[in-house]
């Protein structure tokens, strides 16, 4: 990041990556840019479209945004068998600490399925979720970018933001979560340090919290560790502990899943030749499993579209999903909760307390 901060001095950011860090900086550009998103991926366009073109492939990313309809047609065994542990419906005492969502951009806008997952597994396990208002991108396409001014504008944002809203502050996207938890680094300022000391990945609360075992999911799952979370965060053992509390899923973590997909936030965009050949290892390694996934598990957005696209590509009957996604699945199966317990109930966070006069 410091090279590219040097490189885009001296030589100037191009015409596309100005373009797209220029929507990202401001929600409204951002908003209505994947709002069309999500219209055309309700039309079942993208699914059919999919394929190797440049555009077909960006059809393709465009549909693996959409919930994984493995997980949707996933219902509960026999009554004997509908639960691994004794659980009443409901959650429980919330015990845990108050949590504030990081909503971003791309994850409220595209995965807000995956939004609401994590509000239902982090309530069940007894954390009181709160919503924040005022925040703003992560800045983190523009720090990898090397235009570390807009990511410090973004930063600034999002620590006035949280700043006293919570105890922590969970993120479901592991390239967002990396440069949160780096904000201190990156202004250099003790309350963007103390916001970043609060910063965790859902599964690291979860897997704080046990978390609490589920119902069975009998499915082939190859789970694949996003870069920014197993290499930047250091983060490899909690989603394999949120697997663990799901029966019957059968995981496995492939050799080449520390190996970067090519996403790479907006590499994909500006080197698509490239993306596509780093992406191609991980496909060809996903095509010769045996027996074949029923589904890739990764916790980064650029992941689950690149990693979906890349399948549907080679025409790979393989879906991609966020592992919180599976947990949240079998707690309905399980009879935690049930399945259209209302997903977005959550405090909004108190403002800060203001001193006396």
């Amino acid at each position: 990041e410091a090279a590219r901060e040097q490189l885009a001095a001296a030589r100037g950011l191009g015409v596309r990556a100005r373009l797209v860090l220029g929507v990202f900086r401001r929600s409204v550009f951002w908003r209505p840019v994947f709002a069309a998103a999500r219209l055309l991926r309700a039309s079942g366009l993208p699914a059919r479209l999919a394929g190797t073109r440049q555009t077909a492939f960006s059809m393709g990313m465009v549909a693996a945004t959409q919930p994984a309809a493995a997980l949707n047609t996933a219902t509960a065994p026999d009554p004997p068998r509908a639960r691994a542990a004794p659980a009443a419906p409901g959650t429980r005492s919330e015990t845990r600490g108050t949590v504030a969502l990081f909503r971003g951009c791309v994850m409220d806008s595209l995965f807000g399925h995956v939004h609401d997952a994590v509000r239902r597994t982090l309530k069940a396990n007894g954390y009181r979720v709160v919503e924040v208002r005022g925040q703003a991108c992560c800045g983190a396409l523009h720090e990898h970018a090397g235009a570390r001014a807009d990511a410090e504008s973004l930063a600034r944002k999002n620590v006035a933001a949280f700043t006293d809203a919570a105890d922590y502050i969970v993120v479901d996207s592991a390239g967002c979560g990396a440069i949160l938890k780096d904000y201190g680094h990156l202004l250099g300022t003790d309350a963007a340090a103390r916001m970043a000391a609060k910063v965790r990945d859902v599964t690291e609360l979860l897997a704080a919290a046990g978390p609490r075992t589920g119902g069975p999911l009998p499915l082939d799952v190859a789970y694949d560790a996003p870069c920014h979370l197993q290499h930047a965060q250091r983060i490899q053992a909690p989603p394999l502990t949120v697997f663990a509390a799901i029966p019957e899923l059968r995981v496995r973590v492939l050799p080449g899943s520390s190996q970067c997909c090519g996403s790479a936030g907006i590499f994909s965009m500006l080197q698509p030749d490239m993306s596509r050949a780093v992406l191609d290892l991980k496909i060809q390694e996903l095509a010769a499993a045996t027996p074949r996934p029923d589904i890739v598990a990764t916790g980064n957005p650029g992941c689950i579209m690149q990693i979906g696209a890349g399948l549907r590509a080679a025409g790979l009957e393989i879906e991609v999903a966020h592992p919180v996604e599976l947990l949240d699945r079998s707690y309905a199966i399980g009879g935690v909760y049930t399945p259209d317990q209302s997903p977005r109930h959550c405090e909004a966070a108190e403002p800060p307390r203001q001193s006396g006069r």
